[in-house]
């Protein structure tokens, strides 16, 4: 992501209240949307990935590597799929909101990695693709973890429904982008 791509802190709070207005909306508790001034980060089409989580633990997480759409619009659709669509968890209901925190992590462009060198633990997230398999994790889930490269590699696979070891497979495709990350806990939201 070029320096010139990062969000700044006013634009974060406007995806995150973006996020929380589109999952209240669905339950029907939202208030007046937010207004927020397109930018052109914001107007950009950037894959997305929205997280929630309730008191420490994951409680859904659903996005993508690329979108037809501006990244707000993203936001919002993202969001709405965390609460509503992750088949990990039930969708969330109207007395849970109060107790998630949101977190949104706009992402580059992925690259075919070469080389596992390239692999920088807690600046890359991995996605990879074994036959009709995938799987992907966010580069803040190998730091939040303690994982190495190799645990990284392990875990994905695993995601991707995948034995640990697919990484080392000469048909295993494995990707890698950036994030830019920043959630509730670290931002002061409006609204």
């Amino acid at each position: 992501m070029k320096e010139a791509d990062n969000l700044n802190l006013s634009e974060k709070q406007n995806l995150l209240a973006l996020a929380r207005w589109a999952i209240g909306k669905k339950l029907k508790t939202g208030g007046p949307e937010p207004k927020v001034e397109p930018t052109p980060v914001l107007s950009a089409e950037r894959g997305v990935f929205v997280s929630l989580h309730k008191h420490g633990r994951l409680r859904g997480c659903i996005g993508n590597f690329s979108a037809a759409t501006p990244l707000t619009l993203n936001v919002e659709d993202m969001a709405q799929a965390a609460a509503f669509e992750d088949p990990r968890f039930p969708s969330l209901n109207a007395g849970e909101l109060a107790e998630v925190d949101l977190e949104i992590s706009v992402l580059t462009p992925m690259r075919r990695v070469k080389n596992l060198e390239e692999i920088e633990v807690g600046r890359h997230g991995i996605y990879i693709i074994q036959g009709s398999y995938r799987g992907v994790l966010l580069p803040q889930v190998a730091t939040e973890q303690g994982w190495d490269r190799d645990a990284f590699l392990e875990n994905t696979c695993l995601k991707a429904g995948l034995g640990p070891d697919c990484w080392q497979d000469r048909e295993a495709e494995i990707y890698i982008f950036s994030a830019e990350v920043f959630g509730e806990k670290e931002l002061e939201a409006p609204g």
